[in-house]
């Protein structure tokens, strides 16, 4: 069952300390999905403490008041479960798939280390969790070809001191700065009941689901939930800004992102729709012009990162043929952004493009697992996880001249831009 089918058969409840639980039956398969979203994400991090949001999420999988370090992981993967979390800007997940019958293990578990985590979290664990985190920056950023290239473009996209500025894998420097004593503020400030969304999908009845929630996470403390700043967009950049890095890389490359309209409004769906076109797949006109046409790049690719508490982020990735003049890249991708912002796109781009955002769609929330993370994402970002079940119509909604408006905001004089130039390319 789709998240588009199951919006009849939501169940709401809200625990006495403040806890969001959302429950979504499904009995098609013997399983079920446990997602747990906390507010907080890198947005949230102060100056000088960058990385802490991300450290968080490893931090939590090192021991709680009643479970020892690895344990978390060990028994839900006895259980045959699959479990992960990830952080983002705006966000920090926790989820795991299970056995039917392994529920009550995976809410136990998630409610002890939410009331208890401060009782296992000591010098040693934050300080090797730190090295994972430094050394999972020096894998995928530091030491891979073209690893810092978002990194450098959300800092010339956002100014100093913006909470988008910096990615959520945060600094070595900040990373070395952190003391237990920030990390216990961090949990106390963000880490409780009225600051997260509990989502439960799958093979369990609605009533059971909330009484086993509230067996679980009643004991879990009330706290106030931090206050979320307003959304203040800040529209497209006033003038470029582009940044030249002589590395050693496989070819040359470009990368770019324009500030575009906050998730939830009908802009932010024309612009989703209107980097499909661009591109989106191998129909998609960067693929057509600079890979097919020109033979210029092996690859082009564009898309949107959807944030709800500021700009969303147009992006587009070009990887140059070996030995390609990147000029002449970015010339042709300059005027096939010219193009569809002046001429909009065919009636054939928009079935297509809106066609392929469908099944993406679909892909998110074919299992149990991406059904909850949704619900999650909706009632922790817009309070409502009933909007789940508007996507795909709200893609269906866009008008061409919504996409030309949309285009109109991705033109070059709005770009931040990232270029590796390769090495006979000019130096920074």
């Amino acid at each position: 069952m789709t998240v588009q089918e199951q919006r009849a058969e939501l169940t709401q409840h809200t625990l006495g300390n403040g806890l969001r639980v959302v429950v979504a039956s499904d009995h098609s398969a013997p399983a079920v999905a446990v997602n747990i979203w906390y507010n907080v994400g890198s947005r949230h991090e102060e100056p000088g403490r960058t990385g802490l949001a991300h450290l968080f999420e490893h931090l939590m999988f090192q021991g709680s008041e009643h479970v020892a370090s690895g344990e978390h992981f060990r028994l839900l993967q006895a259980s045959g479960a699959s479990l992960n979390a990830t952080t983002s800007f705006e966000r920090t997940n926790y989820f795991e798939t299970i056995p039917a019958g392994a529920l009550e293990l995976s809410l136990w578990l998630e409610a002890d280390r939410m009331a208890g985590l401060l009782a296992a979290l000591d010098q040693a664990n934050l300080d090797n969790q730190r090295d994972v985190v430094k050394n999972e920056r020096r894998q995928r950023y530091d030491n891979q070809p073209y690893g810092t290239a978002w990194e450098h473009l959300y800092a010339l996209t956002f100014p100093n001191g913006h909470p988008y500025h910096h990615m959520p894998i945060g600094s070595m420097a900040d990373l070395d700065a952190a003391t237990l004593d920030d990390a216990a503020a961090f949990f106390r400030r963000h880490y409780m009941p009225a600051n997260a969304v509990l989502s439960i999908v799958g093979d369990i009845a609605a009533d059971q689901a909330v009484r086993l929630a509230e067996r679980y996470f009643a004991r879990v403390p009330a706290a106030t939930a931090p206050a979320q700043p307003a959304a203040v967009p800040l529209g497209p950049l006033a003038a470029p800004a582009r940044l030249v890095l002589a590395e050693q890389v496989p070819s040359p490359a470009l990368y770019g992102i324009w500030r575009t309209p906050p998730d939830g409004t009908s802009a932010a769906d024309a612009a989703d729709v209107a980097t499909q076109i661009l591109g989106g797949g191998s129909g998609s006109r960067l693929a057509s012009r600079l890979i097919r046409r020109d033979e210029l790049a092996r690859g082009a690719y564009a898309g949107l990162s959807r944030f709800v508490r500021g700009d969303s982020t147009a992006m587009v990735v070009v990887r140059a043929r070996a030995g390609a003049d990147i000029g002449a890249v970015q010339a042709a991708l300059d005027e096939e952004l010219a193009r569809l912002a002046d001429g909009g796109p065919t009636d054939e781009e928009m079935q297509r493009a809106i066609a392929m955002k469908e099944r993406e769609w679909l892909d998110e929330t074919a299992d149990f697992g991406g059904q909850a993370d949704q619900l999650s994402h909706f009632a922790s970002l817009f309070g409502d996880p009933g909007l789940a079940a508007t996507v795909t119509a709200r893609l269906r909604e866009v008008t061409p001249d919504q996409v030309r408006e949309a285009a109109g905001l991705l033109r070059p004089e709005h770009a931040a831009l990232v270029v590796y130039p390769g090495q006979d390319g000019e130096a920074a």
